[in-house]
């Protein structure tokens, strides 16, 4: 029997939502797998369309308890996400191009946010003193970089393990690392300037001090982790009590980060993937993880931005559409110059440098991650998701197409057609 929650709502009301959500969202996936477009988009229309019940007055579907349901699960979705992201992360791979891809990457990230900084000055406040952190946190929005896309046409042209296609891999793998740290810098300085304390600036040096100090933390107790799930790989190979096991680290490391460290609570579950990824068993690890995930936690997730999208887009005035268009520009012309220009800087030619712009240009999942961060936390408004959402499809869809015809010449003519490849692939289904 389920419990009574506040107000006499019973619980039990997420439960119908849930259902919708999880057979619209699959349904949607496949249709989309089938005509060639990212499966993600399925899930976001599963909840744009399930939105459209949200505008029926009173309606009892979406009511405040099913959408606090679903909030909470999607919190767990983003957490997992971020952990897979963590796991999937090849340090190994960052060595093969070293300084080039930490310039290509430093360049990736302080373009787009500096583009993403400036377009936000249009918003009423302006570059005010009040509205910093805001215009930063729309900047850093727009360093988070997605490659799969970028990979498997890559990976189709023949062309993945080349010069420019292993230096794209490895500023890729170090643009999640220092875009998550950009991310959580920036949400505790929001949390520094806006408590009462009359002190900023030592409310400043704490905050450097307590992010200092989880990065300290998260590394000595990684190092301990890896030792123990080495020892536990020895005993237990594939087993599945090493995804529990990695899976309760992720939220321990979580919990660690907000609570005691102040820090987004992605970052250290972010961080617990990274500790265990290159272990014998991290692949293992890493698709049980998404497998659970794909269950429940990330159709949910997505569809709550689909779901929060169209409510939000109702709200939207003009001059916030005239942003959110400049914000998609700042966002595909920052990677594109930004990693380009590293390309060039490191001595590659210009075709390869403009093809380094491209390949890093794509979003998908923690562009969206760290918008619901900045929305939770009162930093940028919901109304910016229609706009992200627009982003990734826009950048999903012209980076192969874009990409094949850089290699035009230089690609067997088989091999010559329109590629789509989808944002994320969604974990192989076990018979």
């Amino acid at each position: 029997m389920f419990l009574e929650v506040s107000q006499g709502i019973q619980a039990f009301e997420v439960l119908l939502p849930l259902a919708l959500i999880l057979i619209l969202s699959k349904l949607l996936s496949i249709g989309c797998r089938k005509i060639g477009l990212p499966q993600v988009v399925g899930m976001l229309l599963t909840g744009i369309i399930l939105g459209l019940i949200t505008l029926i007055p009173n309606e009892p579907i979406f009511n405040s308890t099913a959408m606090e349901g679903i909030n909470f699960i999607a919190e767990i979705g983003v957490i997992l996400i971020m952990f897979s992201a963590g796991i999937e992360t090849d340090l190994k791979q960052i060595k093969a191009t070293g300084v080039a891809a930490t310039i290509i990457t430093i360049l990736g990230v302080v373009v787009p946010m500096l583009f993403g900084f400036l377009v936000s000055g249009i918003l009423p406040g302006g570059f005010g003193k009040d509205y910093i952190i805001r215009n930063l946190f729309y900047g850093v929005i727009l360093t988070a970089t997605s490659v799969s896309v970028t990979v498997a046409t890559l990976k189709e042209l023949g062309k993945l393990n080349s010069k420019i296609g292993t230096a794209i891999v490895s500023a890729a793998i170090l643009d999640d690392i220092l875009g998550v740290i950009v991310l959580s810098v920036v949400i505790s300085l929001n949390q520094a300037l806006t408590s009462a304390s009359s002190n900023v600036a030592m409310d400043i040096l704490i905050v450097f001090g307590k992010t200092i100090g989880f990065f300290v933390f998260a590394i000595v107790l990684g190092l301990g982790l890896r030792i123990l799930f080495k020892k536990l790989s020895k005993k237990y190979g594939h087993h599945r009590r090493l995804p529990i096991f990695g899976i309760a680290i992720a939220f321990f490391f979580s919990y660690a980060a907000e609570e005691w460290f102040g820090i987004a609570d992605i970052t250290g579950a972010f961080f617990a993937g990274l500790m265990l990824s290159g272990g014998k068993d991290a692949e293992y690890i890493e698709r049980r993880t998404d497998i659970a995930s794909y269950m429940l936690f990330t159709p949910v997730f997505f569809a709550k931005v689909g779901l929060t999208s169209l409510s939000s887009f109702k709200q939207i005035d003009s001059t916030f559409i005239l942003f959110g268009f400049l914000f998609i520009l700042a966002g595909i012309a920052g990677k594109l110059f930004g990693c380009g220009l590293g390309a060039k800087i490191t001595k590659n030619s210009w075709k390869d440098s403009y093809r380094c712009g491209l390949g890093m240009m794509c979003r998908a999942e923690v562009c969206l991650i760290c918008a619901s961060k900045g929305i939770s936390a009162n930093i940028i408004s919901a109304s910016i998701q229609p706009f992200i959402l627009c982003l990734i499809l826009i950048t999903s869809f012209v980076t192969p197409v874009l990409l094949k015809k850089s290699y035009k010449n230089e690609i067997p003519q088989e091999l010559n057609h329109d590629i789509m490849i989808p944002i994320i692939e969604a974990p192989t289904e076990e018979k």
